[in-house]
């Protein structure tokens, strides 16, 4: 049966039609048709790349678009596996931080990236989905100031964020996305579920929630489903003020500037970023008089998820 579905720079992150787009505005809104294009099952694009995995089974009709992280160290060398017969694991993309896509085998041909795994009455996911896997480097572990990979690379802070995956309790280190990667995730999700009429879009911990954590809380993805099949942001991804004023900041500190009248108590809030103590927030613009579209910082303490 399937699992019920619950899905630090100093800058100014106040924004207005003047000022640019919002994170959410910029996912929304990215469209570039000229970076790839899809025949016979296969992107093409410059910056796609096309690399045979011998991991793969027959034909399949995908239903479903799953995403992945690779916890790996690069992508190069994710993909140096995918296509290692030894391996016995594949999937259809492999996204690198910097955009780059490689492409392992056609969209219509079983790859090897959902393992045991169920959904919707469904079983054995492989045979009905496209796998795509995303460069990042999973859970991290602080040690001193950095934290630690389980492949021992080093990241800073900046580079991840501290949340609590859905289907745990304690939060913990996540390595962050880029953004282009995001943004390309969006793009890669529109022409496959038009391409394919796939049902849904699912993480690797939807479909394999007993023992996978893939793609992570650092992934937005409710807000790419929410995009790409037209549905309502989905309230899991949501939290609300406690407090009756809260401060909304330009950086995850009390030295940072505010940005914007205190915050009201309920006001819906879409987290972007998290630290220890502080998380990057796009403010719901119905909450707001001016209708202004509003990032910045607000202090862990002081908010709610509405799924809790």
């Amino acid at each position: 049966m399937a699992p019920a579905r619950k899905t630090p720079r100093k800058h100014s992150t106040q924004r207005s039609s003047r000022t640019g787009a919002s994170s959410r505005e910029r996912l929304a809104t990215f469209t570039d048709s000229s970076l790839f294009r899809l025949t016979n099952h296969r992107l093409e694009g410059s910056k796609v790349n096309y690399l045979e995995t011998p991991n793969k089974g027959g034909t399949i009709q995908p239903s479903y678009l799953v995403f992945h992280y690779t916890a790996g160290r690069s992508s190069q060398s994710s993909i140096a596996w995918l296509t290692n017969p030894l391996a016995k694991a594949s999937a259809h993309l492999v996204v690198g931080r910097d955009g780059t896509i490689t492409q392992l085998a056609p969209f219509t041909t079983k790859t090897w990236h959902a393992g045991v795994s169920h959904w919707d009455g469904l079983t054995g996911l492989n045979q009905h989905s496209i796998g795509i896997e995303m460069d990042n480097a999973g859970p991290l572990i602080a040690v001193g100031t950095k934290l630690t990979a389980w492949f021992g690379k080093s990241y800073q802070k900046s580079q991840a964020i501290f949340a609590t995956h859905k289907l745990d309790t304690e939060p913990k280190w996540w390595h962050a996305f880029s953004e282009k990667q995001i943004l390309i995730a969006v793009e890669l999700a529109k022409i496959l579920v038009s391409q394919y009429a796939l049902k849904d879009i699912l993480g690797h911990d939807d479909i394999a929630p007993d023992r996978k954590r893939d793609p992570g809380p650092a992934f937005p993805l409710g807000h790419i489903r929410a995009l790409v099949m037209g549905r309502s942001q989905e309230e899991g991804d949501w939290y609300q003020v406690m407090v009756s004023a809260l401060n909304i900041r330009s950086g995850p500190g009390s030295e940072y500037d505010i940005v914007a009248s205190p915050l009201t108590k309920g006001t819906k809030l879409l987290p972007l970023e998290k630290q220890d103590r502080w998380t990057k927030v796009d403010v719901d613009p119905g909450a707001l008089s001016s209708g202004q579209d509003l990032e910045g910082w607000v202090f862990n303490r002081y908010i709610e998820s509405l799924n809790a």
